[in-house]
């Protein structure tokens, strides 16, 4: 599978929007919608940031190991395979009722809990770390991030656009969720057995 589409699914699957708009609807349900906006913009903002800084001080830190390309995609492949998989078991997993509760919503929660941990994940933040290893010529490293960038504005209209359209929104992307699991987990599986074939063959 050609390069970019694969980096492109691996990083909209772990930063996209598919795990933010359940958490997003619940914090500004009783927002009026001039603070709705406001922590939307405010939790891309962030998390954007957080992006740049976690690539900039992963890449440079993996560099100072020395660390083998083939080795870097194997254990991105490992990190790819279990959270796809992890996602996937959860759906079968019953969740615990809760009381419907209605919270508070503050500008403040445009940092935690949605910039952080919703929006930038450890695991997304490995997978970008990871991506500019394996690929480190600037064309490849542009590509990256414009790829994070853009998936920054998606997740940025879907929060816009969550009030008015929640119901199907939810349903639509929990379903083309699982779909792209399943792909996520080949993909992984794809990823491990590619670069373990170039470690071999050392």
């Amino acid at each position: 599978m050609d390069m970019k589409i694969q980096i492109f699914t691996f990083l909209f699957l772990m930063l996209g929007p598919f795990k933010i708009v359940g958490p997003f609807a619940k914090i500004t349900r009783a927002a009026d919608p001039a603070l709705t906006r406001k922590i939307a913009l405010h939790s891309i903002l962030y998390a954007s940031a957080a992006l740049l800084l976690a690539a900039f001080m992963g890449r440079m830190i993996i560099s100072r190991y020395g660390i083998p390309i083939p080795i870097l995609g194997i254990s991105g492949g490992i990190i790819l395979f279990l959270v796809a998989l992890l996602a996937i078991i959860n759906q079968f997993t019953p969740s615990p009722t809760q009381e419907d509760v209605v919270i508070k919503p503050t500008l403040s929660m445009a940092i935690n809990p949605l910039a952080f941990p919703t929006i930038v994940t450890p695991y997304g933040i490995a997978a970008v770390i990871i991506f500019l290893s394996m690929y480190p010529e600037p064309k490849d490293r542009l590509y990256i991030a414009v790829v994070v960038l853009s998936i920054m504005a998606l997740n940025l209209i879907i929060m816009l656009i969550t009030r008015y359209i929640y119901k199907f929104l939810a349903i639509f992307l929990s379903i083309l969720g699982a779909i792209l699991g399943i792909v996520q987990v080949a993909l992984g599986l794809l990823v491990i057995y590619n670069q373990l074939k170039i470690l071999l063959a050392f």
